[in-house]
């Protein structure tokens, strides 16, 4: 069966006509509050960095299916064994996918001077002891050293990205093009880390994954948006430069719905099934793609009309409606 057989494809107009531009200025000003109350909340309150940043260890406790593991009890055996930020949270159980209270993660952290395994087994007999017997699983331990050089590869590995994104654009289209794109992708990338620190979510490397395919969504929508405006420049050569844009932006918005809404079903569905591991990820991907189309339309096409376009192959710029060519590219 043809996509155009689908219903809910019957239901997206062939042609629409919204005026984006003309909202773009309000939109930008938001934007731009936003980032900023990101970027000052990656340093204060700060990341809640998870065990594989910070150090430590982790592990699922659970008692037998339909008996409460009373996390109180849990809490205090743990912290009573002097081993810093000690943090327990219920979870669902792996075997049924639901949340009956018998199961929860603990966090805490190893002492650089103690022996990782002796503390695990230690903490492992104080919590016996406290809320009786239990089952342990998914044990991880990463030490201080390993965890200094993971953030470190971490924030390595996303400026490398965005770098490589720039260049890919600085090598594909003009450079007013390459202007909206990296500003979009630096909006991208500060409020979905402006959605971890409000969240409170664990900064894992399993978020540096999801930031790293958000910084790829969000280039691959604006390439598509970008090419599409690049072919009307050259055929409306005589329309104003906002209409070029809101043309541009409205041919490809029926493609830049159905990508972004069964992207954003399916990682809805692995939040909600796929249990706590794997709940971060999809929740920031998800936001990702919800912010990667938004700057698409607002936040890289309208620092285009900002700039203006170069349509003389000189470099000068210029957005003049009755002269808007820009320079043919091999």
């Amino acid at each position: 069966m043809s996509m155009n057989g689908w219903p809910i494809i019957k239901l997206l107009p062939h042609k629409t006509n919204f005026h984006f531009v003309k909202y773009a200025k309000g939109f930008a000003v938001l934007s731009a509050i936003l980032t900023v109350a990101a970027i000052i909340g990656c340093f204060y309150p700060g990341l809640n960095l998870g065990i594989d940043f910070r150090g430590g260890a982790s592990m699922e406790v659970a008692k037998p299916a339909g008996q409460v593991l009373e996390l109180d009890k849990l809490r205090g055996a743990v912290s009573g064994l002097d081993l810093g930020d000690v943090q327990v949270q219920g979870i669902a159980r792996r075997d049924t996918n639901l949340d009956d209270g018998s199961t929860a993660i603990v966090r805490f952290q190893v002492p650089e001077n103690e022996d990782q395994t002796a503390v695990v087994q230690k903490v492992e007999g104080a919590i016996s002891q406290a809320v009786g017997e239990v089952g342990y699983s998914g044990v991880s331990v990463v030490g201080s050293k390993v965890s200094g050089e993971l953030l470190t590869n971490g924030v390595l590995a996303l400026v490398v990205a965005v770098v490589l994104m720039f260049l890919y654009i600085a090598f594909r289209f003009p450079w007013q093009f390459g202007i909206g794109a990296v500003a979009g992708l630096l909006h991208d990338v500060a409020l979905t880390f402006g959605l971890i620190v409000a969240l409170r979510m664990e900064f894992s490397l399993n978020l540096v994954a999801a930031l790293l395919t958000v910084i790829g969504y969000s280039m691959n929508d604006t390439v598509v948006v970008f090419d599409r405006l690049r072919e009307n420049l050259r055929k409306y050569k005589v329309m104003p430069l906002r209409e070029v844009i809101d043309l541009s932006i409205n041919e490809t918005l029926s493609r830049t719905i159905i990508t972004g809404l069964t992207t954003v079903i399916v990682l809805i569905v692995l939040a909600v099934f796929g249990g706590e591991a794997l709940r971060g990820f999809s929740i920031t991907l998800a936001f990702g793609v919800v912010i990667g189309t938004f700057s698409s339309i607002y936040v890289g096409a309208p620092i285009i009309l900002l700039w203006g376009v170069d349509r003389s192959g000189g470099g000068k710029a210029d957005a003049t409606p009755v002269k808007l060519g820009m320079a043919s590219r091999p």
